[in-house]
């Protein structure tokens, strides 16, 4: 092997192509940034800090990555381009210096019962591939494995349009290996009748008791009633069997109701496709509890919850089928896919073996492949995402993390932080959103947004090294070297929660009791078992015994650019009532999406100009100016203010306003009360979704739930996305729920939560197989004291003990 030598001196003067080393950025202006401008080192690691909602996210992901995606796409053609995003170009008067950037963000994986961690990361369709080849018996082709491909057969003439027309017969097949008895889903749904019904009723008589189908409902309780299949004044349960079937099951035809033609359908079919066809987290919170009652979903009993045929589970590889294989341990296929041995499939399983092990080197050896991906927390949805570019030959690329050590155990952010410096060793720009000194300290470059969230944020605070942060004057920077203290007293249970023989998931048949009337945290490296434990069982089990559980969990939060804080909490009606009431007009005047919205931009206050394969342009409408609202409607005033300002008022503004004098609403001072308490007083009440940062719709989501009327409240990892001068809000605002008499059971990570706990519940000692047990219980002072798990250790050197 011969190597080229290099002739001639180097040249002193630096070439051109070198002085491309930074990233620069001018003027930005997206979102609440202020003219922000900075210079980011190519090629090195750079966190950008900051308290939630200062504008980390509007800097790194929607004005630098958001341009550089821009630019990628401008490459293809206008007819690639036409079916591809066209997002606008940043609000930023210069940024120069751009790479190809991969985002990893904590956006939850698609929720389709359909998608897996294998489907989602290809290890499925190279496993696929493999039993394709090497499976006894032979079925067919990598699709007659796949639970998303149904056989079809099909026989019949068709034309040949080739010289003179002649028609022939044909056949086709295709082998698909989906099970038909719950369509590749692995469950299959039973409702449950006497939700939907009250059988002592006649359909005249109102007996629907489903969410929205009112008695004169002209599209679905009238279709019934008026149908002439069904006798409208005979109560449901003296139906004769043929009409039953007629009501339950019809198939979907023609009616004449009052001389306009719709859709007679059986109510099961209607049900299935008006409310189980959906994303259940997309619901109402109502229609999500109707449909929770109503439907109970079940193993399916043809394939036992393998989602597969009879045929592609009786073909095995070394007496293993893919379905014992996508059930498996990761870590444990993996070892698998390395006993397999032979040659003609070697490129397959060298691939396959590479992707497994990147799933065992990020922390993920733990899960399955058949997992459903809508399962995973956002933490591991985004280092599912990571696995493909842990191998990638690129070099010079900028990756985009959004905080990636959410959901990670200490133990387990040394590793993640292995990983984003070999990254960067590779010779990659690493780009960072992150809150965790643990992260920060490992920066070549510190960028500090701030100084507050929201209008009082959006301005660069510090710029700079570790060393320069820790001894500036900044809230990060200050925080940095915080932390927290064991408590000296803590409180006595008023009670116990009895976990018993707990399967779930990767429990051992844990037995736990859980006391009430304290601050309880579950901890434990990822994968443990602790949602498991939590969701899984104790929220199961409580909720049976009627304990009045109240569970926040990392579901993102949906909504549309319409949706804003005042529609999510409800505040927005008890202010609608109190205009109507003052006024004397109808509260659907204040709403902007009923009759109050401005008809040029039908309420959403910039017309929307759809430029094809460019981007779309949002200009603000010339007519309400923004405001939303017919100038009619802003004629009606409360407290002197007409309803635009009063959704332009910051939470905490708007507390005062409706705290008393003319405008006194005690509706919508309590739920802003609750706003200002998780730390939202800064927010805009008419600010859209879609602007929030995680960290501030996981706090909106909070002070949603403590409206709820229960005794327990379940907590899964609130201090995701929050800053080190935010924890202690939140550990002042669990204490107050824990002196007002509410049990808060908390699963987290972070040593400020867990040493300001009453008590702790320890599981492990490692993941999957390896945890599902109780390794500890008792207070944090006789963890730190025993320091005979992980979480003891880390603990202990975050308390300095």
């Amino acid at each position: 092997m011969s190597k080229a030598t290099r002739t001639g001196t180097q040249s002193p003067a630096q070439h051109a192509a070198d002085s491309h080393d930074l990233i620069r950025v001018h003027g930005a202006r997206e979102n609440n940034l202020k003219d922000v401008s900075i210079e980011i080192p190519k090629r090195r690691l750079t966190v950008f800090t900051g308290v939630s909602g200062s504008g980390k996210s509007s800097l790194v992901f929607d004005t630098i990555a958001a341009e550089s995606q821009r630019l990628i796409n401008e490459t293809y053609s206008a007819f690639v381009q036409g079916f591809m995003p066209t997002p606008a170009r940043p609000e930023a008067d210069v940024l120069d210096g751009l790479t190809t950037v991969i985002s990893v963000d904590q956006q939850r994986m698609g929720g389709d019962p359909r998608s897996t961690v294998g489907t989602a990361t290809d290890a499925n369709a190279m496993l696929r591939i493999l039993f394709s080849r090497l499976g006894e018996p032979h079925i067919g082709p990598p699709s007659a494995y796949s639970f998303n491909t149904a056989s079809v057969r099909a026989s019949g003439a068709i034309t040949v349009e080739r010289g003179a027309k002649k028609a022939v017969k044909a056949t086709f097949s295709r082998t698909g290996g989906m099970c038909t008895g719950c369509e590749g889903r692995g469950t299959v749904s039973d409702i449950d009748l006497t939700q939907l019904y009250d059988d002592s009723k006649s359909l005249a008589e109102g007996a629907f008791t489903i969410p929205g189908w009112k008695s004169d409902s002209f599209f679905t309780v009238r279709v019934y009633a008026e149908s002439g299949l069904l006798d409208p004044h005979k109560p449901i349960r003296k139906f004769t069997k043929k009409e039953m079937q007629d009501f339950l099951y019809h198939e979907p035809t023609k009616v004449k109701v009052e001389g306009v033609n719709l859709t007679y359908e059986g109510l099961i079919p209607k049900i299935q496709k008006s409310f189980l066809s959906k994303d259940k987290e997309a619901m109402q919170p109502h229609i999500r509890a109707f449909v929770e009652r109503a439907v109970t979903f079940t193993t399916c009993p043809d394939c036992d919850g393998t989602r597969l045929s009879e045929g592609a589970r009786s073909s095995k590889i070394n007496k293993v089928s893919i379905a014992d294989a996508c059930a498996m341990e990761i870590r444990d296929l993996a070892a698998w896919v390395r006993d397999v041995d032979e040659p003609s499939v070697t490129p397959l399983l060298t691939a396959l073996q590479h992707t497994l092990d990147s799933f065992v080197e990020i922390g993920l050896g733990y899960l399955s492949l058949d997992r459903p991906s809508g399962t995973l927390s956002g933490g591991e949805a985004q280092r599912v995402k990571m696995i493909r570019h842990l191998g990638s030959s690129l070099t010079d690329v900028t990756y985009v993390f959004d905080e990636p050590t959410t959901g990670l155990h200490p133990h387990d952010i040394q590793r993640m932080n292995d990983l984003l410096l070999r990254l960067r060793d590779k010779g990659n720009t690493v780009l960072v959103v992150e809150h965790k000194p643990e992260v920060i300290a490992i920066a070549d470059h510190v960028v500090d947004l701030g100084p507050g969230a929201g209008t009082a944020g959006g301005t660069v605070c510090f710029e700079g090294t570790v060393e320069g942060l820790r001894a500036g004057d900044t809230i990060t920077g200050r925080h940095l070297d915080d932390r927290a203290t064991l408590k000296e007293n803590v409180r006595k249970p008023t009670g116990r929660l009895p976990v018993r023989g707990a399967t779930a998931h990767n429990l051992q048949g844990v037995d736990v009791d859980i006391p009430l009337g304290v601050l309880a945290v579950v901890t434990g490296v990822a994968g443990s078992g602790k949602s498991s434990l939590v969701h899984g069982s104790l929220c199961q089990q409580s909720g049976a015994a009627g304990a009045g559980v109240v569970s926040v969990d990392q579901g993102a939060i949906r909504g549309s650019r319409r949706s804003n804080p005042a529609t999510y909490t409800g505040l927005l009606d008890p202010i609608r009532k109190a205009f109507a009431k003052a006024n004397g007009v109808k509260p659907a005047l204040f709403s902007a999406n009923s009759e109050g919205a401005c008809p040029t931009c039908n309420g959403a206050g910039v017309i929307y100009t759809d430029l094809a394969m460019m981007a779309g342009v949002a200009t603000t409408c010339e007519d309400c100016e923004g405001k939303r609202y017919q100038p009619s409607v802003l004629e009606y005033h409360l407290g002197g203010r007409d309803i635009s300002e009063v959704l332009a008022m910051s939470v905490t503004e708007a507390g005062e306003f409706f705290a008393d004098g003319e405008a006194a609403t005690p509706a919508a001072h309590r739920i802003l009360t609750r706003l200002a308490d998780v730390g939202l007083g800064y927010l805009s009440l008419g600010q859209p979704l879609t602007t929030l940062s995680g960290g501030e719709r996981q706090r909106l989501k909070l002070a949603t739930h403590m409206a709820e009327k229960g005794g327990v409240y379940v907590l899964d990892e609130p201090t995701a996305g929050l800053h080190l001068a935010d924890v202690e809000q939140l550990l002042g605002l669990l204490d107050r729920l824990v002196d007002s008499g509410k049990s808060v059971i908390v699963v987290e990570h972070h040593q400020a939560v867990m040493a300001h706990a009453d008590w702790i519940i320890d599981l492990g000692p490692g993941a999957g197989h390896d945890g599902g047990r109780i390794v500890f219980e008792g207070t944090p002072a006789d963890l730190v004291a025993a320091r005979s798990t992980l979480t003891g250790e880390h603990l202990a050197a975050y308390v300095g003990a």
